[in-house]
């Protein structure tokens, strides 16, 4: 079902089946966009107030096909939301192997380099477009048991801030979204690491337990989509906006409290000093 009316803006929202994808593109909506999403597996549009894409962010040829679908409908795209990713169940840097963490990197941070580059063509001939890209308070901070997915989310950080530094002069900028915990089902698809050693068991089922405990009282993705609509519709967007009250308090810490004192806090919120140490 195409929502279009005259002179709506055009926006892309990948990763729009569910979670902060699918609060994103309905808010976007009703804000007034003509707004399409992006799934693996598509669907049907049915009840929803945008329309569903075929889009795997990990197959050059699919992100190029979803795009020019979108250009042949529309003839224009104001907004690109990069919003599809997955996360990695706890487990220590170790435990994953080198296929593992670039499968991660394909889809969390490699699947936003395509998407930008299928769009930049066509934002940089209409002299102006938003690039909006979901990271991560963890593209600010360290996660124990969480490092792949913590570095793709520094990945994020460090070219969205060199891609607004390049664009903004094209009448193009970019904005990261820093969420804390989200209540969506993403954990429910988490990547079971593929080298799981006995070493690293007690900690594993102890930062997977409080990360249960943390999720079940975490921020709803409307939270997330409201900061999304907000930095589409900025006069002059920010490059971070961060996503609920943890996020903004944790953002607020890492640049100015001590070192020490944000190394201590992370250490006692995962319990990791408690944790006994196991030989291998």
């Amino acid at each position: 079902m195409n929502m279009k009316k005259p002179g709506n803006k055009v926006a892309l929202v990948t990763g729009a089946s569910s979670g902060i994808g699918q609060a994103t593109a309905e808010l976007l909506a009703s804000a007034g966009y003509t707004v399409y999403g992006t799934s693996r597996r598509g669907g049907s549009t049915g009840e929803r107030p945008f329309e569903m894409l075929t889009l795997d962010v990990t197959r050059d040829a699919s992100v190029a096909d979803a795009v020019a679908q979108l250009m042949q409908r529309e003839g224009r795209i104001d907004l690109l939301v990069n919003n599809a990713g997955f996360g990695v169940a706890p487990a220590g840097a170790e435990e994953s192997s080198v296929e593992q963490a670039q499968s991660i990197f394909d889809t969390n941070f490699f699947g936003i380099v395509r998407m930008t580059r299928a769009v930049l063509p066509h934002m940089r001939k209409q002299g102006v477009g938003r690039i909006i890209n979901i990271g991560s308070v963890l593209g600010l901070l360290p996660m124990p048991y969480g490092a792949l997915y913590a570095a793709t989310k520094h990945a994020i950080e460090g070219y969205s801030e060199s891609l607004d530094h390049e664009l903004r002069t094209r009448g193009i900028r970019v904005s990261i979204i820093e969420p804390a915990y989200t209540n969506t089902p993403f954990d429910a698809n988490f990547l079971q690491p593929d080298v799981k050693l006995d070493a690293y068991r007690e900690a594993r089922i102890a930062v997977g337990q409080r990360v249960k405990e943390v999720m079940a009282r975490a921020d709803q993705p409307r939270v997330v989509a409201q900061v999304v609509l907000k930095a589409a519709d900025a006069a002059r967007p920010r490059l971070r906006y961060t996503a609920g009250g943890l996020a903004g308090r944790l953002a607020w810490l890492r640049r100015f409290a001590p070192a020490g004192m944000m190394d201590a806090g992370i250490r006692r919120d995962l319990r990791l000093d408690a944790m006994e140490v196991v030989k291998s």
